[in-house]
């Protein structure tokens, strides 16, 4: 997969009155270099269409797109890949159905974060790391310990996430993250493209300010 250091995960409910597709499109003229469709709560054919129109701004912009839980879905969009959880399909279920498309797992412990690597993950999500409230069935945070872990001890890409804004990033970064993955902070701000402008500064070692 190609390398990526801003990952956005869609959170209509964080931009009411604003459509998907242009809080989406702002994110990536403001850096981020992959979108995820996260929906729990749209019927089959609603997040089909939110699926498509996503993959054709992405295709545009030439930024991964990835489809949470829905391997269906993913396939019929032609998306990059699928992102699932410690509950969805097993991974080696998913590599068959999804071939080589890119495959990220959510993880919040170094067994986890192990497993995945071993059994072919492409990349793996590790968090939450802060509190977070972008879903119901969240998981207690893991802390910047665990990030500082999988810094040393996985070999393939990772992506801190969860409860990650423009005043605790630094604290991820220097536990070792080169990748973060934000919600709220991006898609519910009123400047979603300066915000990425500023969490990709922190990342390239600015402060985030212009």
């Amino acid at each position: 997969m190609k390398d990526f250091q801003l990952y956005a995960i869609t959170g209509e409910v964080f931009h009411p009155g604003r459509e998907l597709i242009d809080v989406m499109e702002e994110a990536i003229k403001g850096g981020v270099d992959i979108i995820q469709l996260r929906d729990k709560t749209s019927g089959r054919e609603e997040l089909l269409k939110k699926a498509k129109a996503l993959r054709e701004l992405t295709r545009q912009y030439q930024v991964t797109f990835i489809v949470n839980d829905h391997i269906d879905i993913a396939l019929e969009v032609d998306a990059d890949g699928v992102h699932l959880g410690q509950g969805d399909v097993p991974l080696v279920e998913a590599r068959r159905l999804v071939g080589d498309k890119i495959i990220g797992i959510s993880t919040h412990a170094i067994e986890e974060a192990l497993l995945a690597e071993q059994q072919g993950a492409d990349y793996i999500g590790v968090g939450p790391v802060f509190p977070t409230a972008t879903k119901a069935d969240v998981v207690d945070p893991v802390t910047v310990a665990y990030v500082r872990e999988v810094a040393e001890r996985v070999r393939i890409p990772f992506v801190a996430i969860g409860g990650i804004k423009l005043h605790n990033v630094d604290e991820v970064i220097a536990a070792g993250a080169t990748r973060i993955c934000a919600v709220s902070e991006i898609v519910g701000s009123p400047d979603v493209k300066g915000t990425c402008e500023a969490f990709l500064r922190k990342l390239n070692g600015g402060n985030g300010t212009p």
